[in-house]
């Protein structure tokens, strides 16, 4: 099983997706003019109004704090901390930069969810990759590879990740056993799960903003407190990025060891192009009444994962100072000891907490994204959804004990593959995004409210559901 992992990393991440990830983010960055930094207003502006939903859809806002729960995760505490520890300071440098080219990956991929979107048997919007591969490129088999990728990888693969960075963190703090965590947090998450698509995006909408803007607070005060050392940490961070510095880190003035490690955690955290968070964004109901807008409302969820609560987390690692080259001291523990030097022991239980909630939320999101994979390949029924449900749990069990090297590289493994055929079919679907877009920055230009017209798309006459966009 290593021997597999281990060489489909050295592919994908070492040839593939490095390069892939970053030239399809400027490939759409070009293409959509620029759009996530010219128009990010009218990000805000999609937010602000996408509290409405029906029968069919969950609210915009849920489907974001439902992204949100996915993406802020432990990716943001742990994985920050890999990056750091593996390719220096200069590896945030590419976290950002790989953040800022995938809100438009991020844009175009939740866009196509929405066009693409359907029915399931009890009336939910339902859709993602799986079915804009199926209907937009007309490639059926091409969708149920990435849904069969997505099963493993957020169902399966993504809990234990998740549930081994809490395990570490409650005993690491509070001496628990790591077992008896995982036993715990699977009991839980199986009340939110069973609780179906709507009390999980409930569950989100009331949790994920307040975990997040705790955690950015408490980030924000311990920079106000060292606001005369902030400057020099970002410019160590950008020059170690391009090795014009000597890098904070276990791989010291390597560019490839920075530019690698970013990419890689980058991607974990914000998941822009992966094809996760389209899934989410499919059933929901838009507002306004476009593609597009939920396309928008999704790019924004890559802006505050990455570039506030994944920078939140490395300016204060990198202002405590704790950090050795070579230590072993790494992931969740790193993470801990910068935050205990910052505010004392209680710092290493509020990391546990935090990672706690972060960790949690994902595991419940994650499990929509599964779910979705499995009403595509047919597998709707309840005894299906059943076993989905306990497999995934299963896994939350699993990921307790074993090692973060071991679970990390197994997560990379699955996510290139999902993050491959994703990133081939959002690029041949590309001209119908730049229409959509265009059509959707007109009306606005022209003071209208956009609003899709099914009927200006001739060649999307028998690949989307008219009855949904009338």
């Amino acid at each position: 099983m290593s021997v597999v992992v281990d060489f489909l990393n050295n592919v994908l991440w070492g040839y593939v997706l490095v390069y892939g990830l970053l030239i399809v983010g400027l490939f759409f960055s070009i293409r959509l003019g620029f759009l996530q930094f010219l128009h990010f207003g009218e990000m805000i502006h999609a937010i602000r109004g996408s509290r409405d939903s029906d029968r069919h859809g969950i609210s915009p806002f849920q489907a974001l704090c439902t992204s949100l729960a996915s993406r802020v995760g432990t990716g943001n505490l742990a994985g920050v901390a890999v990056a750091l520890y593996l390719g220096g300071a200069g590896a945030i440098f590419w976290m950002w930069l790989v953040a800022l080219v995938g809100m438009a990956t991020g844009y175009a991929e939740s866009t196509l969810a929405q066009l693409y979107k359907v029915r399931d048997g009890q009336g939910q919007y339902r859709g993602g990759p799986a079915v804009y591969l199926s209907r937009g490129l007309n490639a059926p088999w091409a969708g149920a590879i990435f849904a069969v990728c997505l099963i493993l990888s957020f169902g399966l693969v993504f809990n234990a990740v998740q549930a081994n960075s809490i395990a570490d963190a409650v005993e690491g703090a509070f001496g628990v056993p790591k077992g008896w965590v995982g036993i715990v947090i699977a009991v839980f998450a199986g009340i939110v799960i069973f609780g179906g698509l709507r009390s999980i995006v409930r569950f989100a909408e009331i949790v994920v903003p307040f975990m997040a803007g705790a955690y950015v607070l408490i980030a924000l005060a311990i920079m106000a407190m060292h606001i005369d050392q902030v400057p020099e940490v970002l410019m160590t961070i950008v020059k170690s990025a391009f090795g014009l510095e000597e890098a904070a880190g276990g791989a010291a003035g390597s560019v490839t060891a920075a530019m690698l490690n970013g990419i890689k955690r980058g991607l974990f955290s914000n998941e822009a192009g992966m094809g996760s968070a389209p899934n989410i964004a499919a059933t929901a109901t838009p507002a306004p009444h476009h593609p597009s807008s939920q396309g928008l409302v999704q790019a924004f969820g890559v802006f505050v994962d990455t570039l506030i609560v994944c920078t939140a987390t490395a300016v204060m690692i990198l202002l405590s100072g704790v950090m050795e080259p070579g230590s072993g001291v790494t992931g969740t523990q790193l993470t801990q000891e910068a935050m205990e030097s910052h505010i004392g022991p209680a710092g290493g239980y509020f990391i546990a907490i935090a990672i706690l909630f972060f960790a949690f939320t994902s595991i419940v999101a994650n499990y929509t994204y599964a779910e979705n994979a499995l009403i595509y390949l047919g597998g709707g029924n309840r005894k299906a959804i059943t076993l989905l449900r306990l497999a995934a749990l299963g896994m939350v069990i699993w990921g307790g004990y074993q090692a973060v090297v071991t679970v990390f590289n197994t997560a990379d493994a699955s996510m290139g593959l999902m993050a491959t055929i994703n990133l081939i079919g959002i690029v041949l679907l590309s001209g119908t995004v730049v229409k959509l877009t265009r059509d959707y920055l007109s009306q606005r230009k022209e003071g209208k409210v956009p609003h899709f017209r099914a009927n200006d798309y001739p060649e999307l006459a028998q690949k989307i559901d008219t009855s949904i966009w009338h």
